[in-house]
């Protein structure tokens, strides 16, 4: 048994824990959750715990159900939920492996790890720092079953007794004491819509940092008499909810994206790893933006973007180079706009470091700076600079995706497979619904 092990067994004792969550993830960015009483946990340290993984989507087949999940110790978090009086609840996330120990192909932090072995291998550390963006609702949906938004405020607004501006200080106040710091806050631009923004981490601690995140602020909401919703576009006519996300290569105590003097102080390294989001980003879209409606959140307006592109001040720029602290070499980031906030974000800072990464390797040439708001902009206009539209549907990402030998090599094949069958399903549903706009506008019509 390890240190983390041996210190995770004497915390649950010291503090009187009666109950241990073990958590992980599917592959459509679903959290699972098994729970065990503490004397288990031992056992399970060393053993796992077994588990039928046929019945998590995505996991295995019938006859290869036997799983287990070998939980985390370094993740190991003690959750106390707001007004609970009862004793702290303990949690860790689980790697997910076979019987014979080997890693679970299907197991999401497995492909996420396998991607920043890769970039460990080129001499990369991969940081991120996400804003997530997300609603609140009340409980009752409206005469019209539409959600209602719990305000009406806008961008930055302050409410001095705004049910949103104590929800983020409850929010925020249950996320540090589980030791995920937190930058910013704010209400966003849609009626009930809120941001905060995560601290940068590295990767595979910011995908469980966000999978905790949901779960925390979901849990809040409903202490609150409220519902949160991570849906990227649950209103229609109001910006929908991303999670742009900043970007960055180190190595070792250096920013492979900081060099002093060059345009926007991005190196040649950060040029290229753009260049390979670029290249790549219809063919990763499918899991970056991987359900109906988020298809709806990048083509509704709002500043979502829809069209392969980048810039510098440009807000409808897919990726986008900020320039905060231009004299300060370890901020030097990319900004990634397009991934939405219900992504499994495991497999997509997979598919977005693989892609970065690619470009470096291939030494991708970083196309010309939209300058121009590329909304505003004629399709003769956006074809003769040579910039290309994000898939305007889940069916076209899936197209776009089944075509990929980057992103095949990237999930590997047991997820890849899943996942274009999953979508496919899914795109096959909502082709079948006639929505209350077809009845609407061609009910009485026709």
């Amino acid at each position: 048994m390890d240190r983390q092990q041996e210190f995770v067994l004497r915390t649950i004792e010291e503090r009187d824990i009666r109950f241990m969550r073990l958590w992980f993830t599917d592959v459509l960015g679903r959290l699972k959750s098994v729970g065990v009483a503490p004397a288990e946990l031992e056992n399970a340290f060393t053993e796992g715990i077994g588990f039928d993984g046929s019945a998590i989507e995505g996991f295995a087949r019938v006859y290869e159900a036997d799983t287990l999940a070998m939980p985390d110790a370094s993740t190991f978090q003690v959750v106390s939920w707001k007004d609970s009086q009862e004793p702290g609840i303990g949690r860790m996330f689980c790697d997910i492996t076979l019987p014979d120990g080997t890693p679970s192909p299907a197991d999401s932090r497995h492909v996420l790890r396998r991607a920043l072995q890769r970039a460990d291998d080129m001499g990369f550390t991969f940081y991120t720092h996400p804003e997530i963006e997300f609603f609140l609702f009340e409980r009752e949906l409206d005469a019209g079953g539409h959600p209602v938004p719990l305000d009406d405020a806008g961008y930055f607004d302050h409410l001095a007794q705004g049910d949103g501006h104590d929800f983020r200080r409850a929010a925020i106040d249950m996320l540090e004491s589980m030791g995920i710091p937190v930058e910013f806050s704010h209400h966003e631009g849609a009626p009930g819509q809120n941001e905060i923004d995560l601290r940068y981490a590295d990767a595979l601690s910011t995908a469980d940092n966000i999978m905790t995140f949901r779960t925390v602020v979901r849990e809040v909401a409903l202490a609150q008499g409220a519902v949160a919703s991570f849906m990227p576009k649950p209103l229609a006519g109001h910006p929908g909810s991303g999670m742009h996300t900043h970007l960055s290569l180190f190595e070792g105590d250096r920013n492979a994206f900081h060099e002093p003097g060059a345009e926007y102080q991005l190196s040649i390294t950060g040029r290229r790893f753009v260049a390979g989001l670029l290249h790549h980003a219809r063919e990763i879209s499918a899991v970056t933006n991987q359900w109906v409606n988020s298809y709806k959140r990048l083509w509704g307006g709002g500043e979502a973007p829809a069209h392969v592109c980048w810039g510098h001040n440009n807000r409808s720029a897919m990726v986008r180079i900020p320039m905060y602290k231009p004299t300060k070499g370890q901020s030097s980031r990319v900004e990634l706009r397009s991934l939405d906030s219900a992504c499994n974000p495991y497999l997509a800072y997979a598919v977005v470091l693989a892609a970065g990464l690619k470009g470096i390797e291939e030494e991708y040439e970083l196309p010309t700076e939209a300058e121009d708001d590329v909304w505003g902009l004629t399709d003769r206009e956006r074809r003769a600079l040579g910039i290309e539209p994000l898939p305007g549907s889940l069916s076209e990402a899936i197209s776009a995706m089944e075509q990929s030998e980057l992103v095949a090599e990237t999930l590997g094949e047991h997820v890849f497979d899943f996942f274009l069958r999953n979508k496919r399903e899914e795109w096959k549903a909502y082709r079948a619904q006639v929505t209350p706009y077809e009845v609407q506008n061609y009910l009485k019509q026709l």
